[in-house]
């Protein structure tokens, strides 16, 4: 195993989910999927005209990452270069998504929050700057860290740079150990129950019921659980989806089928399967200028 591939995998996912991100219609997606790849699908607004969904990525093109990639590139490449800190990412962060900031696309209330904060408060700003929100965006700082061989108590304090949500924070934690066991050794199987397990609260409770379910059955399971970036909807299919997963691609391609915030769980699916199984040339290829957008200077 290669600890960068937990980088890419959330990167090469994110990107390869963003031309479909928030089409809440499996019917919709299954029949695109007929007529075309679902993976690094240019976004459209007409596949979402009469259909539940959301369309947030007109500025984007096929192969760029979503507001998620690239809040987990910042922090994969401030980790690369070994320059890690709460106050480097909330620089390199408000350089990406605040005013006149290089990225160009949607940014969701914990973005806009964050950015808000960094305004108004300037040097005043906690080192826990996040809102408390309980959704997916938090959970990008993981794989970055992971990869440049840092602890989970820099995952802690990453994720609360974007939200102090506890569920939150613990669902980054759980990323992290998944990781780790993995790399030690781990069937995947264990490394998720492992990590559940170690959960406290509703989020880990679901998990542990996720885990039970013994059919892969990722179109219901998604149902069942809940397609929103909320953490209680999303950890909970993105194990059942890891569970039966036996390599990258065909676990990204669920994800995309299942619908809704296939771009959030990218964050903790991606990171996971690109770990355990590595990350497809062929899909790198098809990332904007065919590469990994992070600077090679991991050790």
């Amino acid at each position: 195993m290669n600890r960068k591939d937990a980088l890419a995998g959330v990167l090469v996912a994110d990107a390869a989910s963003m031309g479909l991100h928030w089409l809440y219609d499996q019917e919709q997606i299954k029949t695109i999927s007929e007529s075309g790849d679902i993976l690094f699908r240019q976004p459209d607004a007409a596949v979402y005209q009469g259909r539940k969904g959301y369309f947030a990525h007109a500025a984007r093109r096929a192969g760029q990452l979503s507001h998620y990639g690239e809040s987990a590139r910042i922090v994969g490449q401030l980790s690369a270069d070994g320059e890690y800190q709460t106050d480097t990412h909330r620089k390199h962060f408000f350089e990406s998504f605040g005013p006149c900031g290089h990225y160009t696309g949607y940014a969701d209330r914990p973005t806009k929050k964050l950015v808000a904060r960094m305004i108004s408060e300037e040097a005043d700003i906690s080192d826990a700057s996040g809102m408390d929100d309980n959704q997916m965006p938090a959970v990008c700082v993981v794989a970055g860290i992971f990869a440049s061989g840092q602890s989970t108590e820099t995952v802690s304090k990453a994720a609360q740079v974007i939200s102090i949500n506890p569920e939150v924070v613990a669902s980054a934690e759980a990323v992290y150990r998944c990781l780790t066991e993995l790399e030690q050794g781990a069937s995947m199987e264990d490394a998720l129950r492992v990590s559940a397990d170690a959960m406290t609260g509703d989020v880990g409770a679901l998990m542990r019921e996720a885990l039970s379910i013994e059919s892969y059955q990722p179109l219901d399971t998604a149902k069942r659980f809940g397609l929103a970036c909320y953490v209680e909807h999303s950890m909970p299919l993105v194990w059942h989806l890891l569970r039966h997963a036996s390599d990258f691609e065909s676990a990204v391609r669920d994800n995309i089928r299942c619908g809704g915030d296939s771009c959030g769980r990218s964050m903790a699916l991606g990171a996971i399967a690109g770990l355990a199984f590595g990350v497809p040339e062929n899909l790198i290829e098809q990332m904007t200028d065919g590469r990994i957008p992070i600077t090679e200077s991991f050790s």
